[in-house]
């Protein structure tokens, strides 16, 4: 009789990656699907659309509360790259980044709920959590008025793009394999739409692309922990004490593996709940989260071919970008760095006084207040 296999056991390991490689295929598909349908989409009412989110408050909420509501940056972000490929241009498109980088803190501060029984417990484990919300607050805070008043991402993002060339290489036909594999699936669905009338073609593709785009993120992090959850967590364990450049560097690579900064930074609350490590440990491998999660809208611009990959390319490097500027200048300057740990710390303190603030401050920060926001500005 043969032998079963193990789940730690290669067989099984050769399985997953397999499956991890036709995940990957699927998003790089949901992305050239969700492009090809917003271009056929606002063909004819483009101005329409990007009139609605030219404010940049009004792509900053967008993209908050859609990543709080799908609790998935690394999904948001390869959306807003499809879109960029599509026509939306990349000024309308950072505001959206910026918010998803506040949306995506949401999921650590509902796991710290986890504590909510236990008093002690619950005051370490939402200061932990909420250290990501007040530094993605300050940075966007910060960043938002810079970017428009001179553009600095975008133009640094643009700059680097020029350095790879991509506007060549990413344009020449016949070469990119990503495009090989992926335009002969989106042009036949394309032709299989052609029924329906008006701009419900290009809806329906944009529909699928999310459905796809979701359903493949949020598998492949699955997976990835299946593969890679226990180096990461010798990761974590081996990083803490060693210092901020290390906490960062680990951050990023363990959230690169795990393939969530929502897994990373959620995995630091019951370690600093349950009296394991503090607040002050987590901050920095919190920082490297963030900019590990970049790594899946760089994957999903590479699905994006001809003239648009240029840009495309360019947005998600907005991304790398913001939040490598982020932990520079407000981790990298003394009076900045403790801010996110003193509010936090304060909060922390309120809710485990009074349960009503920590529910106040998720609904109000995540929820209420981008809400307000549009409804007031319609």
């Amino acid at each position: 009789m043969e032998p079963t296999v193990a789940a730690g056991t290669p067989r099984h390991s050769i399985k997953n990656w397999f499956v991890l490689l036709a995940l990957v295929y699927l998003m790089l598909l949901a992305v050239s699907m969700i492009g090809s349908g917003f271009k056929f989409a606002t063909a004819d009412h483009a101005r329409g659309l990007f009139e609605f989110a030219s404010n940049p408050v009004m792509g900053l909420i967008i993209g908050m509360v859609s990543t709080a509501l799908i609790q998935s940056s690394s999904t948001v972000t390869s959306i807003i790259v499809a879109m960029v490929a599509g026509g939306l241009p990349v000024p309308i498109a950072v505001p959206m980044i910026m918010g998803a980088n506040i949306g995506t803190s949401i999921t650590n501060t509902i796991v710290s709920l986890g504590h909510v029984a236990r008093k002690d417990e619950f005051r370490r484990a939402f200061h932990a959590a909420t250290i990501h919300d007040f530094f993605n607050v300050m940075s966007v805070m910060i960043f938002l008025p810079l970017e428009m008043a001179t553009g600095i991402l975008e133009k640094s993002s643009q700059y680097l793009v020029s350095l790879l060339q991509m506007d060549n290489s990413v344009a020449m036909s016949g070469v990119n394999p990503v495009k090989a594999v992926t335009e002969p699936v989106v042009h036949w669905v394309t032709e299989g739409l052609m029924f329906l009338p008006s701009v419900y073609p290009g809806v329906v593709k944009i529909l699928l692309g999310v459905v796809l785009i979701v359903a493949s993120i949020t598998l492949m992090g699955k997976v990835m922990k299946v593969l890679m959850v226990g180096r990461a967590k010798d990761i974590l364990h081996t990083s803490i004490g060693k210092g901020p450049v290390s906490g960062i560097t680990s951050g990023a690579v363990m959230t690169v593996l795990v393939q969530s900064s929502s897994t990373t930074t959620s995995l630091m609350v019951p370690l600093v709940g349950s009296g394991i490590l503090k607040a002050r440990d987590i901050y920095p491998f919190t920082l490297g989260a963030n900019i590990g999660t970049c790594i899946t809208a760089l994957i999903a611009a590479l699905a994006v071919t001809g003239p648009m990959g240029g840009v495309a390319m360019q947005i998600a490097l907005v991304h790398l970008l913001f939040n490598i500027f982020s932990v520079l200048l407000i981790f990298g300057l003394p009076f900045l760095r403790n801010i996110p740990l003193s509010l936090s710390s304060s909060l922390a303190g309120l809710a485990a006084e009074r349960k009503i603030y920590g529910a106040a401050y998720i609904a109000g920060l995540f929820f209420v207040m981008p809400l307000s926001v549009i409804f007031i500005s319609q």
